[in-house]
């Protein structure tokens, strides 16, 4: 394992000081996490990338690759409806194919719950937060990213596609193989697909009894199964993505609106316009969006962020696709794109898929529906000579 360099004591405490300020409270998680967790939130494209560990006869565990979730669930179980947490420690993520890639390493960071309400102050402060953190490393070659999934769940609306296709489409849109069989599959009528045998009698079944034919065709196939799901949710997997192949897919002038929609990527104010103009509907959501996102910019052109240094992307997205609205980056251009130095963004929908209150509204046990919204640093980036 590729650990990073030690980290100079006044740097450390230079970045922790903005996230000191805002009087969160400290917090600590547990090192290893349940794979399954890390999963459900990241995806299987992360599986790679986590350290996973499994005592004999025991549940498989990973490394610690994130705080959020933790964190999240630990707000959670408190029973507290609003919560301000301050972190600081190491995450763990295998590296990619790139060399000299840390793979434990330092973050700091807030996570930040409360009641439902307006976001556009939440959200310019902890953009605002990144940016200054990132700012105490010594670099000056910083700019700002900026992106909204909910930009992208507003467009889609507008298209007015039926309502199992449309909630496909904002699924799929965190994950961007899924998104890309999608919008290549555009034009071709339901059932033109194969259907997937297995998935076709597994649909009959209750989700137990899903789970133990597919248990038995491992056993007979010789197959030992590794991984941090159960049966049953790998069965209900297996369903649902065959369930996908044989839907409506999308006409090619929906696909050719939605890959227009995530090539925009500019100065704000040219970006923003971009997508006005791309919206399906000229009085509705998305422009309400835009409008808010014009009122943000403004915002942080007063607070001292040149518009030249800050860009807009539709696509701009984390490895963890629990983001549901504002997100944003800091970067260095001595480091790769990969690598911001800070990020963050807004996850009200987190709360809920936890088993608390999201957005949706709350779940059994949860006493009010929640916003949260966080960010994250990385002080071994920061540094001014760092290049990994």
């Amino acid at each position: 394992m590729l650990v990073e360099p030690a980290i100079p004591a006044d740097l450390l405490a230079a970045i922790r000081a903005p996230f000191v300020a805002t009087g969160a409270q400290p917090t600590d998680t547990a090192i290893l996490q349940p794979l399954g967790l890390m999963l459900d939130l990241a995806g299987e494209s992360l599986r790679a990338r986590l350290f996973v560990v499994q005592a004999e006869g025991g549940q498989e565990a990973c490394l610690r690759a994130d705080f959020t979730a933790p964190i999240a669930r630990a707000h959670i179980e408190s029973g507290e409806s609003a919560g301000n947490y301050l972190y600081e420690g190491k995450v763990f993520r295998a590296s990619s194919d790139r060399a000299n890639q840390a793979e434990e390493f330092v973050q700091i960071g807030v996570e930040r719950f409360g009641p439902a309400g307006p976001t556009a102050d939440a959200d310019f402060d902890m953009i605002m937060l990144g940016w200054r953190a990132a700012m105490t490393g010594g670099r000056r070659d910083l700019s700002l990213w900026l992106g909204d999934v909910s930009l992208f769940a507003a467009f889609v609306d507008g298209l007015a596609l039926s309502p199992v296709l449309g909630a496909r489409i904002k699924r799929a849109a965190s994950r961007p193989r899924l998104l890309q069989a999608e919008l290549a599959r555009a034009g071709q009528e339901a059932g033109l697909r194969p259907d997937n045998g297995l998935a076709r009698i597994l649909g009959g079944l209750s989700p137990d009894a899903a789970g133990a034919a597919l248990e038995e065709v491992w056993s007979l196939a010789g197959i030992q199964p590794v991984g941090g799901r159960t049966p049953a949710e790998i069965a209900q997997r297996l369903i649902q993505q065959a369930e996908g192949r044989s839907a409506p897919a999308l006409t090619r002038d929906q696909a050719a609106a939605i890959s227009a929609f995530l090539a925009v990527q500019g100065r704000p104010s040219e970006a923003l316009d971009t997508i006005s103009a791309l919206a399906p509907d000229p009085a509705g959501e998305l422009q309400t969006a835009l409008r808010a996102w014009r009122t943000q910019l403004e915002r942080l052109v007063a607070a001292g962020v040149a518009e030249c240094d800050v860009t807009f992307s539709t696509a701009l997205g984390h490895a963890f696709d629990y983001y549901d609205g504002m997100t944003f980056e800091v970067r260095s251009a001595g480091l790769d794109p990969q690598d911001p130095i800070a990020a963050g963004g807004r996850y009200d929908g987190l709360l809920s898929r936890l088993g608390g209150a999201g957005e949706d509204g709350p779940s059994p046990g949860a006493a009010v529906r929640s916003r949260a919204i966080g960010c994250m640093v990385r002080p071994g980036r920061a540094m001014e000579q760092v290049t990994s």
